[in-house]
């Protein structure tokens, strides 16, 4: 190989210096650290050893430029303040730097016009989306998937591989824990009106209550949020329900501080379930009888099944639906039916 001097010590070496090093184009040099497979053994080794003595690094920015790809993969979120998203962004990060992915997460704040235009925004700086409780309507997302590689979690599965949270499940376990203590008047305290998970536990709680015969109601649509907690506790004691089923577990303890401060008993006078399992439900006073799902593994299987779409070699798997199952956590907040 050529001797090469850098003009100035404290130059970094480019691909160029690589390239005079090892004797070759730098369109070769490209390609040998982007695509090996694309270069001779020889030449390859012989470039390797120039960047290395050289200390050289790729750009990300230049591999990118080079191969297309960017080795980025974009996670949104509806609520990055929300403890329910923070297993889903710890378990995709953990896959995807095992992976030689990095992450980058963004907070859309609800809003499915955000989410839209990060997807667009980022199209050329992301090889790939991860949707966590996606607020777009079904053509949009439909049009996102068609214009991009992604997986989305707790969305529909029939518009692109999914990530599905069995929670309609974890109410059928709920009701029967409510009615097994005797409760007949049963409330649903629904979540945002654009969440596809808040629709499809509405269905089972209502094909649930149905079979048993049980007087229900519901109040809502209420933001996910502990600040909403106050106008969902007033709604759901005004209907005369003994017991409430709660969209999550945020909405859940802002209900239980209300119904403290209104001298409403939980649960000798009503009974709490949230959804999530969140950090801090056992924390509560009293602690919160909640439907917990493996979040973090949600959050991995949704890595998975994107990296095997945007190269086979990563492994995983090809299947478009992921379905993670949940149970009922019982804690203080439930009890018997108070007597009328």
């Amino acid at each position: 190989m050529a001797e090469l001097q850098l003009q100035s010590p404290g130059r970094q070496p480019t691909i160029r210096d690589v390239a005079e090093l090892a004797g070759v184009a730098t369109s070769t040099v490209s390609r040998a650290l982007s695509n090996p497979g694309r270069v001779n053994h020889v030449t390859r080794e012989r470039i390797e050893e120039a960047a290395a003595q050289l200390n050289y690094i790729p750009s990300s920015q230049a591999r990118g430029l080079s191969s297309g790809r960017t080795q980025t993969i974009a996670v949104l979120v509806p609520d990055i303040t929300n403890p329910f998203f923070f297993d889903i962004i710890r378990g995709a990060q953990h896959q995807l730097k095992a992976a030689g992915y990095t992450q980058l997460l963004v907070d859309t704040e609800e809003s499915a016009e955000m989410e839209a235009d990060a997807l667009q925004k980022m199209r050329r700086s992301a090889d790939g989306f991860i949707l966590a409780a996606s607020r777009l309507t079904d053509a949009q997302l439909a049009e996102a998937a068609a214009q991009q590689p992604l997986v989305t979690i707790n969305r529909a599965p029939a518009i692109a591989p999914a990530v599905v949270i069995d929670t309609p499940s974890a109410i059928i376990q709920a009701l029967e824990h409510l009615v097994s203590l005797g409760h007949t008047r049963i409330c649903f305290v629904g979540g945002p009106a654009t969440s596809w998970s808040n629709a499809k536990r509405w269905q089972a709680f209502q094909d649930e209550t149905a079979k048993r015969k049980l007087t229900t109601f519901s109040v809502g649509p209420f933001a996910p949020k502990t600040t909403s907690g106050a106008a969902a506790a007033d709604a759901a004691a005004h209907t005369g329900a003994t017991a409430c089923i709660v969209f999550n577990d945020l909405l859940a303890i802002g209900m239980l501080q209300r119904l403290r401060e209104r001298g409403i008993r939980v649960p000798d006078d009503m009974s709490i379930v949230g959804c999530d399992d969140i950090f801090g439900a056992d924390f509560c006073n009293p602690p919160l009888t909640t439907m917990a799902s493996p979040i973090e593994q949600a959050g991995r299987v949704a890595v998975s099944m994107l990296l095997s779409r945007l190269n086979p070699q990563y492994g995983g798997t090809s299947r478009r639906l992921a379905v993670m199952p949940t149970h009922l956590t019982v804690r203080g907040s439930t009890g018997a039916a108070p007597v009328r």
